[in-house]
């Protein structure tokens, strides 16, 4: 009986004992977490305790063993360039193009005859490498219009669109030319027009014209009286494009002022060189031989020198005059121009 009673307590306890089992109430141990289990033959006692404040992932995801392969950095996006390659214009270039528009008054650069107009550049640029400098053509639209009625703005110009700009960008990038927006503010400020192009002028192959001959007076209207502009306001206007040039890794960019009379452009001087623009100082004007190199000598003195030389033929205008000047004539201009236009 004695026996009996030994074994059914041994049986009891046994069976209590396996009830309580390893992380029981009984054993006085802190549960595991279930992410936290790993091989049962391992000691528990090597998981740090759960810190509530720290997400569980932290420490439970291995750190990665370093890579025998680098990572390759990323290929650099190499510099925008100027049609046909490089970043500079002069003296490396001459700009040689043509004037025009959606209107035929506005020259031979009319929307239909793009491809053809380039051809004729073409033709006329061969005549301008004697001196062994390349060509880069030009096509200067005009994108801002003066006009002799107020406009609905009462600002008295209008402005092309952009499906305009954009036929006019993509046919100069057929024939790797510079397209030239060309302003004439009416009586708008130069640099709020300019402003507006911005789009534009961040694409590596588009410059600027700036035509203060129609930037008129508030009680003015384009075409009855010679515009002005001073230096200042062209000195405003390339510290804009120099600023875009640096923001946006351009090449450089021309900004050309077309001037026709002495009383165009006053205080010349105030125009100071810009990191990245090159400022061209166009002298505009109809007549023959003998009226047109009067002009020239006449505006190139108060031309600075940090400025380059520009020059506009009328095919119809001029030649109505006398014989159109030849490409040599032109080149025997001195300064030699660094730019020269048809309309």
């Amino acid at each position: 009986m004695r026996r009996s009673l030994i074994l059914l307590t041994i049986a009891v306890l046994a069976t209590a004992g396996c009830a309580a089992g390893p992380g029981g109430a009984g054993d006085g141990r802190t549960p595991v977490a279930p992410w936290a289990a790993g091989d049962p033959t391992e000691s528990t006692s090597q998981s740090p305790p759960l810190d509530p404040g720290r997400p569980p992932a932290a420490s439970r995801t291995p750190s990665p063993s370093p890579s025998s392969t680098p990572t390759p950095s990323p290929t650099p996006t190499p510099p925008a360039t100027l049609p046909g390659g490089g970043t500079t214009i002069l003296p490396e270039h001459r700009l040689v193009g043509f004037a025009g528009g959606r209107s035929p008054a506005f020259g031979r650069l009319v929307p239909e005859g793009l491809d053809a107009a380039a051809e004729q550049i073409d033709a006329i640029a061969a005549s301008y490498t004697g001196d062994g400098r390349s060509v880069l053509p030009v096509f200067e639209l005009i994108t801002v219009v003066a006009h002799g009625s107020p406009a609905a703005d009462g600002l008295y110009r209008t402005h092309e669109p952009d499906d305009v700009i954009a036929a006019y960008l993509a046919a100069a990038r057929r024939h790797g030319a510079l397209l030239l927006l060309n302003v004439q503010p009416g009586r708008a400020g130069f640099l709020d027009e300019v402003a507006r192009l911005e789009p534009w002028l961040t694409e590596p192959d588009v410059g600027l014209a700036l035509d203060p001959e129609w930037a008129v007076g508030p009680d003015e209207v384009p075409g009855d009286v010679y515009g002005s502009t001073t230096g200042a306001e062209l000195d405003s206007v390339a510290a804009y494009l120099s600023t875009l040039v640096a923001a946006h890794d351009l090449p450089e960019k021309v900004m050309v002022f077309h001037q026709v009379h002495a009383s165009v452009v006053l205080d010349e001087a105030a125009l100071l060189p810009h990191p990245g623009v090159v400022t061209i100082k166009s002298v505009d004007g109809i007549g023959n031989r003998a009226e047109k190199e009067r002009t020239w000598t006449t505006l190139m003195r108060t031309k600075p020198p940090h400025v380059a030389a520009g020059f506009k033929l009328f095919f119809e205008e001029d030649a109505a005059r006398g014989p159109l000047m030849t490409p040599a004539e032109v080149l025997a201009l001195l300064p030699t121009p660094d730019y020269v236009l048809y309309e």
